[in-house]
């Protein structure tokens, strides 16, 4: 179980990321304190952790102030992410002790074959897939070696669209026949990629792997790039509703690496 000041935070960081305080608006531990119905140690803590993580500054007298992230701001953190996943496979594909984790990653990758050929993508499919893809990702990323690699990206996890494995799927188009399809598909080729990184890290070809992830992960700035041609003024709460983005489960359908 989370500790009262972890689960403050998260909501607190809902409450920011969904718009309900707007930028360069004041906090003060009171008024949070009377909001949420704690005392101030655990609003205190909490407050910290948003500031390490950017979402909160410290204002020169008492309290806080927001800093609401924007699309440019999810953009380079994808960007930041797809290098360290890249880096990532390069160093998995180079590690003596890659035999142990490949299981898991062929495991990852024929659930997902699975799931695609079912032929549904109900929110049921759509938690698996979700979490099979993040298996996938994130056994790269704690097994490649280099532990500030997966510390980094859990540093950013919190934003929209940057959580290790999350994945997009609008809903308005799974909402067609033919939209399901075009999704089904393109998981297809996302699943195919994971094949050509497993069999590089396999056979040790480090730049293969490492270039494979860059174009995988860089499927989530394209996806940004389409909703920005849909809307002049792309907002943060735009891409939420463009991918089903849900701070209030564990099951995130907000970012994409199929």
């Amino acid at each position: 179980m989370e500790s009262i000041d972890t689960e403050l935070a998260n909501r607190i960081r809902n409450d920011i990321v969904l718009g309900a305080y707007g930028e360069g608006e004041r906090l003060s531990e009171a008024q949070l304190c009377d909001t949420h119905k704690v005392s101030r140690t655990p609003i205190r803590l909490a407050l910290r952790m948003l500031e390490r993580e950017g979402l909160i500054r410290r204002s020169e007298g008492r309290g806080y102030f927001v800093n609401s992230p924007t699309v440019n701001d999810i953009m380079q953190a994808v960007q930041v992410r797809g290098h360290l996943e890249s880096l990532a496979a390069r160093l998995m594909a180079q590690s003596s002790s890659k035999d142990n984790v490949l299981i898991r990653l062929e495991s990852a990758i024929d659930e997902i074959d699975r799931l695609i050929e079912v032929g549904q993508l109900d929110d049921q499919s759509l938690r698996e897939l979700q979490r099979q893809n993040a298996l996938f990702h994130k056994t790269i990323l704690d097994g490649c070696g280099n532990d500030f690699v997966s510390f980094t990206c859990n540093r950013i996890s919190h934003l929209p669209m940057l959580e290790v494995g999350s994945m997009v799927f609008d809903r308005t188009v799974l909402s067609t026949a033919d939209g399901v399809e075009r999704s089904l598909f393109r998981l297809k080729l996302g699943n195919s990629q994971h094949k050509v990184i497993f069999e590089a890290i396999q056979s040790g070809d480090a730049v293969r792997a490492e270039g494979v992830m860059r174009e995988h992960s860089n499927t989530m700035v394209e996806y940004i790039e389409v909703f920005e041609k849909r809307s002049e003024n792309l907002t943060i709460t735009d891409l939420i509703s463009y991918t089903g983005y849900n701070l209030q489960n564990t099951i995130r359908m907000d970012g994409d690496e199929l």
